[in-house]
């Protein structure tokens, strides 16, 4: 697969990546026309080609440049974690948990981040080997050996791994269903409400594992 070359800034380059972005979030790859993004962009056809090659091309960009980057931010706390010599059970789950739902990113960041991986995983295209190498796998590891680090008992590495993932899972589904979420507990997505769905998959995770630690 062919690695994006450095580009120097060019606001043109910038806007069709931008509007791009919010097109593909929206409605997903397949679904999105070159004229679309354009138009979005207020740009011509020719630009598309000129700064990418293909749709394809631009879609890979959009993956590289802005959800990977995105992704670093979200995943610098886990990272900066690692580096301490004591960490805590509580301290990996609720990193991890806190990452993604009042993490670094803006309410606008985190909807496009969400939606536009979403639509990539419910039709994987190339862009998937991008983020499987350049994101996906790194996160799995660190955070598998981060909770293996703390465990006070032996967890096979199979196990450990659906741990993360069940972590994962539900901060996607606090992601994604907010409104659902709002309408059965009368509660809006403010910080007070977010820190405390935040413990309660700490607390409900731990137990799952056997750990009796409460907030």
């Amino acid at each position: 697969m062919p690695e994006e070359k450095s580009h120097p800034p060019d606001p043109t380059r910038e806007r069709l990546l931008d509007e791009a972005e919010k097109l593909f979030a929206e409605k997903g790859f397949t679904a999105v026309s070159v004229r679309e993004i354009t138009k979005a962009a207020g740009s011509n056809l020719a630009a598309v080609n000129y700064h990418f090659g293909s749709k394809k091309n631009l879609y890979l960009a959009v993956f590289r440049s802005r959800w990977m980057a995105r992704a670093a931010r979200v995943g610098q706390p886990l990272r900066d974690l690692a580096q301490q010599d004591k960490v805590t059970p509580r301290q990996v789950v609720h990193g991890l948990a806190r990452a993604f739902l009042r993490g670094p990113l803006t309410p606008e960041e985190r909807v496009l981040h969400t939606k536009l991986i979403a639509r990539e995983m419910e039709n994987p295209t190339e862009a998937f080997e991008v983020l499987a190498e350049g994101q996906l796998k790194p996160a799995m590891e660190q955070s598998v050996r981060l909770l293996q680090r703390t465990l006070p008992y032996a967890l096979g590495e199979e196990r450990l791994k659906l741990v993360v993932l069940s972590i994962f899972a539900q901060v996607l589904y606090f992601n994604f269903a907010r409104p659902v979420v709002s309408l059965v507990t009368g509660r809006g997505y403010d910080p007070a409400f977010v820190e405390e769905l935040i413990t309660h998959i700490t607390d409900f995770t731990l137990r799952g594992l056997g750990l009796e630690e409460t907030a």
